[in-house]
Formats: structure tokens, sequence, C-alpha cells
């Protein structure tokens, strides 16, 4: 099954602050910003900025599930939000992206964004020069295939699996690299 994204989830554009969050009177409410987001595509709550806010209301706070979208820059995927980080909200440009359809999970959603078929379609309807930006209509009309959930499932196990084992290739690779020069210093020294 193929449908459009707005068809799966709800997109609600990061809350935009009026004040640099650096000046704000520190209170409990944790946003999360483009920092936050890492390479692998999670949102660390570790160094979260938390803020006082007044007027916030219950549609802009996050929960574990959503997907922040990264709308500006070189890189316009998604990350997901695997941990609760309590009271939370996403702060502009950053798109949050909530599952609203009992055909579609969260970490599969994910995995499709950021899959080359889904950038190519988003980097195609980028608007800009310098600073590429990527409209919420954009990212809702993202055509998504929607298998069986039961094959989602075995995509994303996949997915964490591949992840996985990049990781455990790029430590072997760095361990490797400290290993030979080791002997090569052994080498010079003539031991």
């Amino acid at each position: 099954m193929r449908t459009e994204l707005r068809e799966l989830a709800r997109v609600q554009m990061g809350y935009s602050f009026r004040t640099r969050l650096e000046l704000m009177e520190p209170g409990e409410i944790a946003v999360l910003q483009m920092r936050d987001l890492t390479d692998e595509n999670r949102v660390d709550c570790s160094g979260l900025l938390r803020i006082e806010m007044e007027k916030l209301k219950e549609h802009h706070l996050v929960k574990p599930g959503d997907l922040v979208f990264r709308s500006r820059g070189q890189v316009s995927t998604s990350a997901i939000l695997t941990e609760d980080p309590g009271k939370a909200v996403v702060a502009a440009p950053l798109l949050r992206i909530r599952v609203n359809s009992q055909s579609v999970l969260p970490e599969y959603l994910h995995w499709f964004i950021n899959q080359p078929t889904a950038q190519a379609f988003l980097a195609s309807r980028a608007k800009g020069t310098a600073q590429k930006m990527i409209s919420k209509q954009a990212l809702e009309s993202l055509e998504v295939c929607v298998p069986p959930l039961d094959r989602q499932r075995t995509i994303v196990e996949l997915a964490v699996l591949v992840e996985e084992e990049q990781n455990l290739m790029n430590r072997l690779a760095g361990k490797r690299r400290q290993y030979v020069s080791t002997i090569m210093m052994q080498l010079v020294e003539g031991e």
C-alpha cells in the first residue's frame, strides 16, 4: 500500500521562540534542538536545555516514538525519540512527526524517511540555494510504501542489526589502526 505521509502521521512545526533560548529563564521544559540530533538519527536527551515556558499547550509536547525532522540544512533526515525527555518541545526549524495510524510503526516510518528514495523526493522539493529547506507541505506529500506490520517489524529489526554491525566494524577498524600504529612505532624505535 502506498499513501502520503499526511495520511499516516501529523506533522507539526517546531515551536518558534522569540528570544534566544540561552537568554531565557531556566525551568522545567526541555527543548529539543538541531544539536540534540545525533549522526545515528537518534535524539540525545542527555544535554537538553531546560527553560521556563508559560503558554505551553499540550499539542506542543513530544513523547517517545515521535520523529524529529531536520527541515533545514544539508541533511534532511528524521531522528527518533526513544527515551522520555519529560515535558519537552521541539524548536523550529525542526518538525515533529507523530504517527496517528495503526497501519505504520514509528520506527518503520523513521527508517523509510531516511532511505535514498525518500531523501531524493525531499531533495527535489527543497527550496533555497545556500540554505536548503523542506517545507511541512513537501514532507506531508512524501509517498510512503506501507507493508504489513509484521514486515515492518522485520525491516526495523534488520535495520538495527545493520547499524550495530556498522558500529562494530568502525570500532574494529579503529583498533586495527591503533595496533598497526603501535607496531610501526616499535619498528621506529628499533625494538
